[in-house]
């Protein structure tokens, strides 16, 4: 029986989040916590200003952040040449 060849694309597959996608995500989830919080206390300003701060900017931040330390070398930036 033939051994099956390794996927060359198998190490790319492994888990893309962080700590720092976590934690990011964490403050996303508070921050929509206390939105919520401050809705049903009759807040009809901060409330929503925290939701769509939660929802629309701080969960999708921590799904596409990745640090320079995951980035792969084709990932960068091209160095200037000049």
């Amino acid at each position: 029986m033939a051994k099956k060849e390794k996927n060359p694309g198998a190490e790319r597959s492994s888990w893309p989040f962080g700590p720092k996608n976590y934690i990011l995500f964490g403050i996303a989830v508070l921050v929509i916590v206390i939105g919520y919080i401050s809705l049903s206390a009759g807040s009809i300003t901060l409330a929503p200003v925290l939701l769509v701060l939660g929802y629309c900017v701080l969960i999708p931040l921590s799904i596409i952040i990745r640090g320079k330390a995951e980035m792969t070398p084709t990932e960068e930036a091209p160095a200037a040449e000049g």
